[in-house]
């Protein structure tokens, strides 16, 4: 079964050349000019990752993708955000927002393709050890993607979902923040590193007294430590 794309762009050009390459390369390819009815189309069709450019008519890619990462029918779709809005305080935003890659236009065609490819085997190959992580009155299923914090549900973005993941899969195991975006974001530049600790920074506010158990360790990362429960 081939894997879908939803590409939103409203340049034309460039929407069919990535649709050209996408379907080249086998991929089935859905493409809108707008965002305005994007949920609308994911329940009709649902898809494997989708495009989004951010200078958008109506309504921006930037906030695009903040609704679909709080929306817990849509926000496991990997986003790959393709604008010509270059600047790192751009980039952060996309990342920040849960969006799984940054790429700058003027692009390589060939290296989206890559990209793309690597996202979704990534997924593919992000089989946890265990189902259900527990730590204190902190639980985590990982199949419903689901967190609790003393039974009451706790709503993560899927970036946060997958650090707070790592940092339990690994306790006791400092973590750095380079090794942290590596794994988490696939992505190994320093200048995104306070992308991390502002996701730990909101994780732990989410997580209320079990977010103590993410330990900062300072000058070097984190590391999940289930000694800091004082729940």
């Amino acid at each position: 079964m081939e894997e879908k794309i939803l590409v939103i762009e409203d340049d034309k050009n460039i929407a069919k050349l990535v649709k050209y390459n996408l379907e080249k390369a086998g991929f089935g390819c859905v493409v809108l000019s707008t965002g305005e009815k994007i949920f609308k189309i994911l329940d009709q069709q649902p898809v494997d990752l989708i495009i989004l450019d951010i200078m958008l008519p109506v309504v921006d890619g930037f906030d695009i993708c903040r609704d679909l990462k709080s929306n817990d029918k849509f926000k496991n779709i990997p986003v790959v955000m393709l604008t010509a809005k270059g600047e790192e305080i751009d980039r952060v935003l996309g990342l920040e927002l849960g969006a799984d890659d940054y790429i700058v236009k003027p692009f390589s065609p060939r290296e989206l393709v890559l990209r793309i490819k690597s996202i979704l085997k990534r997924g593919k190959k992000d089989v946890p050890k265990k189902e259900i992580l527990n730590s204190g009155i902190l639980a985590v299923d990982i199949p419903r993607h689901k967190v609790t914090v003393n039974q009451k549900e706790i709503n993560l973005t899927a970036m946060e979902f997958k650090l707070l993941v790592i940092l339990m899969e690994r306790k006791n195991r400092v973590q750095t923040r380079e090794k942290l975006l590596e794994d988490v974001w696939d992505l190994n530049a320093d200048v995104y590193t306070r992308t991390v600790d502002t996701h730990i920074k909101r994780l732990r506010e989410k997580l209320g007294k079990s977010g103590k158990m993410i330990e900062t360790i300072v000058g070097v990362g984190y590391k999940f430590n289930p000694g800091c429960d004082e729940s």
